[in-house]
């Protein structure tokens, strides 16, 4: 097949952001899987000739047959904007919760960074509709393609976010060799690829996404393949263990009373969707557990006030409220039980921008004792920003962190600078850290290590070659460390 089916990298190669592959079955015919926004160093390493550069589609498109979206995180989706400006008009597969989530993330990303105009902004969503193909998990579906080779795809529940999935992928040549004769797949970077190892006619590649660690929040266990050829594998975490979730939960509790000792605010940046709602599940849990344990001096954990501070993430756990049929059986226990776990008395919601400043005006003159959840997730953005901007300087407030912080963003120059005592640069203007920070790592939403390992080695067919992708170059040393002690050949 002149070095056919091959994997080309648009992104999330040799950074944790900007995930964008291709599958090329052939000359004529490919697939992307996700199409993501670069963030932080990720950003300012793209070449670029304008300050947009990152964002354009600098790939060809015309053989582009159907882009399959994983999630709806920022990272994976945030270029679809501009996929479908520059012309491709395939289908978009996707998972039906992530049906439901993606419009409302590219609609807030549109906002953010493109225009306001309400319009053009209903225009692209009509038409985003129209290019949407929700699927169940775990049935195949076929891709038609312009030669007789056969493409099916199958979702898998990943176990990262609501609607989460890793991509199964089943190539079958048009014109298949003898028994025991093989194809060759060739992995590439935007550029001519080499070749990698010999397959079977009929290949299996797998596109692993972002994966959650099992019994995340809400959210089923992800359960791995039955096997596979390639296995395109994330490594954000490849180079650490977090926490289990019953010690993960003592300690953000523990970690939420040393902080208000001093009855100060607690700043926690979050990603709208994901995030935000196993922190609010997480801390329903503790306030139901025991509510008369202090919170805070004189601050009883039944009357602590928990603020989420973004409309986009109050619309996506709305969204997850309509998406109760998909939340893990412990979440639909709690249902049964008369429970509200993303809707509770302590939990209060901030809309309008006005409600917003007056509310960090409010804490910035009071010191008040109570929890905001607000975004963005890496400081880069959101309201976060006026919350840090006004209360970083005080002692008695507490940053924390409880996901991933790319290099190159405020929220990695708290993380790294402010127990030294540093300054971030916040809007353009310099901020003294004068807060306490924290990190909890065993509430980010993707594998460990162990995790990442796991799910390839309790394949019944290991893959020929893993392909490590979306992590620093330390966590894909350590994981490929750890999978070629599998046997397993690795390139990164």
């Amino acid at each position: 097949m002149n070095g056919f089916p091959a994997i080309l990298h648009h992104g999330g190669k040799d950074g944790v952001t900007g995930s964008c592959h291709e599958l090329r079955v052939d000359v004529d015919n490919g697939i992307l899987i996700d199409c993501g926004l670069f963030q932080g160093e990720d950003a300012e390493i793209r070449p670029s000739v304008s300050p947009t550069s990152s964002l354009e589609i600098d790939f060809p498109l015309s053989h582009i047959k159907a882009l399959v979206v994983t999630h709806a995180h920022i990272d994976h989706v945030g270029r679809i904007p501009y996929l479908l400006a520059a012309g491709f008009d395939g289908p978009i597969y996707c998972s039906e919760p992530t049906a439901l989530l993606l419009p409302l993330v590219l609609e807030d990303a549109l906002k953010i960074g493109f225009t306001r105009n309400t319009r053009l902004i209903d225009q692209f969503l009509a038409h985003l509709q129209e290019r949407l193909v929700p699927l169940p998990y775990g049935h195949w579906r076929h891709i038609p393609l312009s030669t007789g080779t056969r493409l099916d795809i199958k979702l898998q529940r990943a176990g990262h976010i609501l609607g989460s999935a890793f991509v199964e992928c089943r190539i079958r040549p048009s014109s298949p060799g003898p028994k025991g004769s093989s194809q060759c797949l060739s992995t590439k970077d935007q550029g001519p690829g080499t070749r990698d190892s010999s397959y079977p006619s009929d290949l299996r590649v797998l596109f692993s996404g972002d994966l959650g660690a099992p019994y995340a929040p809400l959210l089923p266990a992800p359960r791995g393949p039955w096997g596979a050829d390639l296995v395109v594998l994330e490594s954000t975490y490849g180079d650490r263990v977090h926490e289990d979730r019953r010690s993960r939960r003592a300690r953000l509790r523990a970690v939420l009373e040393h902080a208000l000792r001093d009855r100060g605010a607690v700043l926690v940046p979050a990603f709208s969707i994901g995030r935000t709602q196993e922190l609010l599940y997480e801390m329903e849990a503790i306030i139901h557990g025991q509510p008369k344990r202090q919170a805070a001096p004189g601050v009883a954990w039944e009357d602590l006030e928990i603020i989420v501070d973004s409309p986009l993430a109050s619309r996506f756990t709305d969204a997850y409220r309509q998406l109760k049929p998909f939340w893990d059986a412990e979440a639909q226990r709690r249902l049964r039980a008369g429970r509200h776990p993303l809707s509770f008395e302590q939990l209060t919601t901030i809309d309008s921008h006005a409600d917003h400043e007056r509310a960090v005006a409010y804490l910035q003159r009071t010191r008040r004792p109570c929890v905001v959840i607000a975004g963005s997730g890496m400081c880069a953005g959101g309201r976060i920003v006026n919350y840090l901007k006004a209360l970083l300087g005080d002692p008695a407030t507490d940053v924390l962190f409880v996901g991933y912080q790319a290099r190159g963003t405020p929220g990695h120059a708290i993380q790294r600078f402010g127990p030294r005592g540093g300054y971030v640069m916040l809007d353009g203007a310099r901020v003294d850290i004068r807060a306490r920070i924290h990190t909890l790592s065993g509430y980010s939403a993707h594998a460990d290590q162990r995790n990442l390992v796991d799910f390839i080695r309790r394949m019944r067919r290991r893959p020929k070659l893993v392909h490590l992708v979306h992590g620093e170059a330390a966590a894909k040393q350590a994981l490929a460390h750890e999978l070629e002690e599998l046997g397993v050949r690795v390139q990164s």
